[in-house]
C-alpha cells in the first residue's frame, strides 16, 4: 500500500490512495513547531515526522510520497522503505484544495490556526536569524570592518601624535619611521634628553639607527616641553600602542577563525583577503554561489557599473589584486592571472561551504603551473594596433561639419541623434 505524506506549518497529514485523510501528526506549540521545520528543512527529517513515518510502517504502508527530494531521501535511508518525490502529489493537492476540513479533523479551528500561523512564521524567522547569526563566517566579516575601522583610528592617532611630539623633536620623525618604534620611544623615554643608546638600541633592533637618533638629539632644534604637555602626548602614545597590540590580536583571531571556517581558502589566498571576500559577500557561502567571473572583480563594482554604462574598459580585477601573484605580475599579466586565481578561489569557497575535503594544495598547484604557462607566453607586453582617430572612424561626420563650415552642432531628442545647424 502506497500513502501521501504532506507537511505543514502546523504538522504532518496523510492521505491514502483514495485521497482521503486517514492520520495527521501536529506540533504543540509554535516553539515546537519552528524546531521541527527547522530540521526538517537541514536534514530532510524531524522528530514527529520520523514517529508518523513509524506508525505508517506498523499500519502496513510499504511506499510513502513525499513532496520533497530530501525528505523521500532522509526517510529511505532511515526507515529502508521505498519513499518517492513527486511535486506536486495528488495528497498535495487533496490538502490544499480541503485545507479547513483537515485542520477541523484533527480538531483545529479557524481562528486557532490563524494565530498559530502567525505565531510560528514569527517563531521560525527569529531562529533563521539567530542559526544564521551563528555562522562563525558572519564573525570573521565583523572581524575584518573592526580591523579596518582600528587601522584607520591608528593612523589618525599616530600622525596626531607625530606632529604634536615633532614641536619637541622634530628630527625623530625622519629617523624613525616604522611607527611602533616612534610610539615606543616616545612612551618610554619622553623627553629628548632621557634617551638612552641602550634602551633606544633594544627598541630599533639597530645599532646605526640607535647612535643616530641619540646623536640628533643632542643637537635637536626642537622646543622644550614641560611635564604636563609630555605626559597628554606619552597617554595617546600608549593608547596607539595597545591598538597595536589589538590588532595584532584581531589578526591572529581572524587567522584562527578562517583556519576553521574556510581552511581553503585561507591556504589559497590568506586569511586576511579570505575574509575580507566573505565580507563583501556577506557569508561564505554567498561567496560559494558566486561565479568566478563574479569573484574576479569583488571590490571594483563601481569601475565596473560605469564600464557598462559609458562602455568604457572594464576591471580585470577587483580586491584580489591584493594577492602577490597579481600586484607583482606585470601589467599585461594581470587580467589572465586574476581569472585563473578567481576560478581556483571559487572552487576552494564551494568546498568548504559545503563541507568538502581539504583541497588547496591541488590547487595551488595547478594555480602555480597556470601562472607559469602565462608569464612564458605572454613575456612581452602586445603591441597594441593604433587607435583610429575621430575622422577616420567617423568620416561622414566631419565632412558634413566642412560643409556648413564647423557651425554644426549634436544633439539626442526623444532617443534619436539629430543634427541640426545654427
Amino acid at each position: 500500500m502506497k500513502c501521501y505524506i504532506v507537511d505543514s506549518f502546523l504538522g504532518f497529514f496523510v492521505y491514502d490512495e483514495d485521497l482521503k485523510l486517514i492520520s495527521a501528526k501536529t506540533f504543540d506549540n509554535a516553539e515546537v513547531a519552528a524546531v521541527q521545520l527547522l530540521d526538517l528543512e537541514k536534514n530532510g527529517t524531524c522528530l514527529v515526522l520520523e514517529e508518523l513515518v513509524d506508525d505508517l510502517v506498523k499500519m502496513g504502508f510499504d511506499t510513502l510520497i513525499f513532496e520533497g527530494e530530501q525528505e523521500a531521501k532522509a526517510i529511505r535511508s532511515k526507515f529502508n522503505v521505498e519513499s518517492q518525490a513527486v511535486s506536486p502529489s495528488a495528497g498535495g493537492r487533496a490538502f490544499r484544495s480541503s485545507v479547513t476540513s483537515a485542520y477541523a479533523s484533527v480538531g483545529l479551528k479557524p481562528s486557532v490556526v490563524e494565530k498559530m500561523q502567525k505565531e510560528v512564521s514569527g517563531a521560525l524567522a527569529k531562529s533563521k536569524v539567530r542559526v544564521a547569526s551563528e555562522k562563525r563566517d558572519r564573525l570573521v566579516a565583523e572581524a575584518v570592518a573592526g580591523l579596518d575601522e582600528i587601522d584607520k583610528n591608528v593612523n589618525i592617532g599616530v600622525s596626531r601624535v607625530r606632529e604634536w611630539y615633532g614641536l619637541h623633536f622634530p628630527e625623530l620623525d625622519g629617523l624613525a619611521q616604522d611607527h611602533k618604534q616612534y610610539m615606543a620611544i616616545l612612551s618610554k623615554f619622553g623627553t629628548r634628553s632621557n634617551l638612552d643608546l641602550e634602551g633606544v638600541n633594544k627598541i630599533v633592533q639597530n645599532e646605526n639607527k640607535a647612535k643616530a637618533i641619540c646623536d640628533t638629539a643632542k643637537s635637536s632644534m626642537g622646543a622644550e616641553i614641560g611635564g604636563v604637555d609630555l605626559k597628554q602626548i606619552q597617554e595617546l602614545a600608549e593608547v596607539n600602542l595597545r591598538m597595536y597590540a589589538l590588532r595584532d590580536e584581531l589578526e591572529k583571531y581572524i587567522d584562527d577563525t578562517m583556519k576553521e571556517v574556510a581552511p581553503n581558502i585561507r591556504e589559497l589566498v590568506g586569511s586576511s583577503l579570505g575574509a575580507r571576500l566573505i565580507a563583501l559577500t556577506g557569508s561564505l557561502e554567498g561567496l560559494a554561489k558566486k561565479p568566478a567571473s563574479t569573484v574576479q572583480v569583488l571590490g571594483a563594482e563601481k569601475a565596473l557599473f560605469r564600464s557598462l554604462k559609458t562602455g568604457a574598459r572594464p576591471p580585470k580585477h577587483g580586491i584580489i589584486f591584493q594577492h602577490q601573484y597579481i600586484h607583482n605580475a606585470p601589467r599585461w599579466q594581470r587580467g589572465k592571472i586574476a581569472r585563473a586565481l578567481a576560478g581556483k578561489l571559487s572552487i576552494a569557497a564551494r568546498v568548504d561551504a559545503f563541507g568538502g575535503e581539504f583541497v588547496a594544495d591541488s590547487l595551488k598547484k595547478t594555480l602555480e603551473k597556470r601562472l607559469e604557462d602565462i608569464q612564458k607566453k605572454y613575456s612581452k607586453p602586445p603591441v597594441r594596433e593604433r587607435r583610429p582617430e575621430r575622422f577616420e572612424r567617423r568620416p561622414e561626420r566631419f565632412e558634413r561639419r566642412e560643409r556648413f563650415g564647423g557651425r554644426e552642432k549634436w544633439g539626442k531628442k526623444w532617443g534619436r541623434e539629430r543634427r541640426w545647424r545654427r
